[in-house]
């Protein structure tokens, strides 16, 4: 893999098969993320086996790309067993990150692969500091911030923690937060947590006259794209790992672009797909009912014209790995060595002949060498050593620079497999015993809700409507809901609360989302 720091956030693309792979690779795509054979959020894609796996890192570190796989849904004890035979995979195979949700699954990696980097996704819902915070002690590096912030937010959550902060740029918003949708599995039983969403918001929902009144447009924050990389986020995610190549391409394109300062093709963008345009509405914090779109006749009609154009994008392999070439020319060999600066390749060809009419000089083997179109090298330094009287055909000359090329190439893609801890992997625990009858507890919005004479074991109430009075009449039974959703604006008016209530004798509180911990 390539060392050299990034001085601007990574371009990290979504990859849902072989074709988006090649437009991420060829378009100019710092990293990629995509999903293994299951457990991940996109079960529908195309998604990589274990020999496709393998084959798709190995394409990514021969060309200095990084691949982050999603190990992101919620797993059910009796799928630890495939989980753990595709976590095998995803580490023989040496992906650079892996995605996760499930706090049991962050817990089996960092005991089986402990060094294999973890990065949280946008499934945890962190919204907020202390979301953030926790993460980093728990070991996580980089953590994908739900979509629904503003740009005041992240900077907030990114000074209050030392992780790393990832955040979308580009692709599909839900209507509900992110990770804390149900509606796809409340009305089709197809839970977007375990990685089949069927999109249900997208249907024609009516409220009064309004059409389409839960469909979102997709979001673009190219326009802010030095803003957010200034306020210090590590990653740009684009979203739509099931959507086409072409959209890949025309999207890394614009991304790179944008970072450049440069000027990208916004209309290009929203023909191939958009639901009615784009909206920065949750960045800029202007919530509005422009945020509202779907994807109409027209949007579809658009991408037909222009998909042609944008498959040219990809069509080539793109020159991204500089390396220097050292050619040596002696009486009795001719050898090629090239280096990207961390491996490096050297290679024996054709044995020279005597020159007859015109020997071989550095001009001319240099012009030969440095050919390396079709690949992902280009030359950044040549040097040559050449015995005077000798020469060496064009076509022993293009050999040498093939072989050395091609095993460059297979030392930088050759797998290094995470290392497996010996620690013993987590037991599960046994299965409950569903005959026992256990305490009764109650969950209520409103104290006004509480029945006279009730005999619960526990009563739940949001700490927002808990009074010291409350506190003294239920005592220990009494449990604190917090807000499933804290945005950072009020995290100090929720610390001062639980301080209070405290002191009145809450003694639990019940937490719906990461942060509450």
């Amino acid at each position: 893999m390539d060392t050299n720091a990034y001085e601007r956030p990574l371009i990290l693309a979504p990859v849902g098969g072989a074709e988006q792979l090649k437009a991420a690779l060829r378009t100019g795509a710092d990293a990629v993320y995509l999903g293994a054979k299951g457990f991940n959020a996109r079960r529908n894609a195309e998604n990589f086996a274990e020999t496709s796996l393998d084959e798709a890192v190995a394409q990514c570190h021969e060309r200095g790309v990084k691949v982050f796989v999603t190990l992101n849904t919620l797993v059910t004890d009796d799928e630890f067993a495939a989980l753990t035979a595709e976590l095998d995979d995803i580490a023989k195979a040496h992906a650079d990150a892996v995605i996760v949700q499930d706090m049991g699954v962050m817990s089996l990696i960092r005991a089986r692969y402990p060094e294999l980097p973890l990065y949280a996704s946008t499934q945890t819902t962190v919204h907020n500091a202390e979301g953030a915070v926790l993460l980093d002690k728990l070991g996580f590096k980089q953590v994908v911030l739900a979509r629904e912030l503003s740009a005041k937010e992240i900077r907030a959550i990114q000074a209050a923690s030392p992780i790393q902060i990832e955040c979308f740029v580009h692709g599909a918003h839900c209507m509900c937060m992110s990770g804390a949708c149900y509606l796809s599995a409340m009305l089709g039983g197809r839970s977007g947590n375990r990685g089949l969403c069927a999109q249900p918001c997208r249907l024609n929902f009516r409220l009064g006259k309004k059409e389409r009144a839960l469909s979102l447009k997709d979001m673009s924050l190219l326009r802010h794209a030095q803003e957010m990389a200034d306020a210090g986020i590590t990653t740009f995610k684009i979203e739509g790992r099931m959507k086409r190549p072409e959209y890949v391409a025309a999207v890394v394109t614009a991304c790179r672009e944008a970072l450049a300062g440069e000027d990208y093709d916004e209309d290009t963008r929203r023909a191939v797909f958009s639901r009615s345009g784009f909206t920065d509405g949750y960045l800029t914090g202007r919530r509005d009912k422009t945020m509202f779109g779907y994807r109409t006749k027209d949007d579809v009609q658009s991408a037909d014209k222009v998909l042609k154009s944008l498959a040219a994008l990809y069509e080539k392999e793109t020159p991204r790995v500089g390396v220097s070439m050292a050619f040596s020319l002696t009486e009795a060999e001719s050898t090629l060595t090239v280096s990207d600066g961390a491996n490096t390749c050297a290679v024996t060809g054709a044995v020279p002949e005597k020159a007859i009419s015109r020997s071989l000089d550095a001009a001319s083997a240099e012009k030969n060498l440095v050919k390396t179109g079709g690949t992902p090298f280009y030359v950044t330094d040549f040097t040559a050593d050449i015995a005077p009287g000798y020469m060496l055909p064009a076509s022993a000359l293009n050999a040498l620079r093939r072989e050395a090329l091609s095993g460059l190439l297979d030392v930088r893609g050759a797998a290094k497999p995470w290392p497996r801890s010996d620690a013993p992997v987590p037991a599960l625990p046994e299965k409950r015993d569903r005959g026992r009858t256990g305490e009764l507890w109650a969950r209520f919005a409103d104290p006004l809700q509480i029945p006279p004479g009730e005999s619960f074991d526990k009563i739940l109430l949001p700490t927002e409507h808990i009074t010291p009075e409350i506190v003294e009449t239920f005592g220990e039974r009494l449990i604190g809901v917090l807000p499933a959703i804290l945005w950072p604006a009020d995290e100090e008016a929720l610390q001062k609360r639980l301080t209070a209530l405290k002191e009145a004798g809450l003694r639990e509180v019940y937490g719906d989302n990461i942060y509450a911990i």
